[in-house]
């Protein structure tokens, strides 16, 4: 079993603020860390290589701040790192980065499963996973909460869905997205993080992955024209009476008055 999953580098959600004045966002000067959705995306790998055998490969699209994710991901136990490198892929938005990490992914070669957290806590937009399997031509399971079992060449799966979730079976080769509920990330071993520190991480350039940076897909760069604050929430209020009767009448007429009942 060759399982791919793609890490992403993020800035320190805690630490991002907002420049009023200027309308723009004021990033860490700290190396930032893995997304948190992805941990769950290796420890799901990390279990089926466990289970099944095979091979882990850890996956990243960024700059430099990105080989801290990578070397988190062999020290927690993944055998392979592949870093997509080049300042050509700057401001690349959802198509144009699913184009690159589609290539990366057909660079490696024969991966059965191809396994993504179910969302960055930057952007948030849940949708390169889905773009990545597109770009593939291979089925895209999203929020998946449980895998029953990979075997002749199917993988059956729980996938979340407002009112409880599905059972998925899809032919493999595969992609899908995890969500947090479906296991309990382990720590990296202190001789994890020694061998992270001394595995080579392939890096791959526009040109070694043949990715055509001239295409309307990759020009097509998204970028931000201002960011501000959400409104500051109205102030609440407080509904007092004398007894619990009195409380309960004046929410009614409020709720009334307010045409929400």
């Amino acid at each position: 079993m060759n399982i791919v999953v793609c890490v992403k580098q993020v800035p320190e959600i805690a630490l991002v603020s907002v420049d009023a004045n200027a309308g723009t966002l004021s990033l860490p000067q700290s190396p930032g860390m893995i997304n948190p959705f992805d941990a769950y995306a290796i420890e799901e790998a990390l279990r089926l290589k466990e289970k099944l055998g095979g091979t882990v490969w850890v996956v990243s699209l960024g700059g430099k701040e990105a080989d801290y994710a990578l070397r988190e991901g062999l020290a927690l136990g993944a055998d392979e790192a592949v870093h997509l490198m080049d300042d050509k892929f700057a401001d690349l938005d959802t198509t144009g980065a699913a184009l690159v990490l589609a290539a990366g992914i057909k660079k490696i070669g024969s991966a059965d499963l191809v396994i993504f957290g179910k969302q960055a806590v930057d952007y948030d937009s849940s949708s390169l996973g889905a773009a990545v399997g597109g770009v593939l031509d291979w089925p895209a399971v999203m929020y998946v909460r449980k895998i029953e079992s990979i075997a002749d060449g199917k993988i059956v799966v729980e996938r979340m869905t407002d009112d409880g979730f599905d059972k998925v079976t899809a032919p493999t080769p595969a992609l899908i997205s995890v969500v947090k509920e479906i296991n309990e990330p382990r720590l990296p071993s202190l001789k994890g993080k020694m061998n992270a520190k001394k595995k080579t991480v392939a890096v791959y350039s526009a040109a070694d992955l043949g990715v055509d940076m001239s295409a309307p897909a990759m020009t097509a760069a998204s970028k931000t024209l201002k960011a501000a604050n959400p409104p500051a929430r109205p102030k609440g209020e407080m509904i007092t009476g004398a007894t619990p009767q009195e409380i309960a009448e004046k929410l009614f007429n409020k709720l009334r008055e307010s045409q929400v009942i």
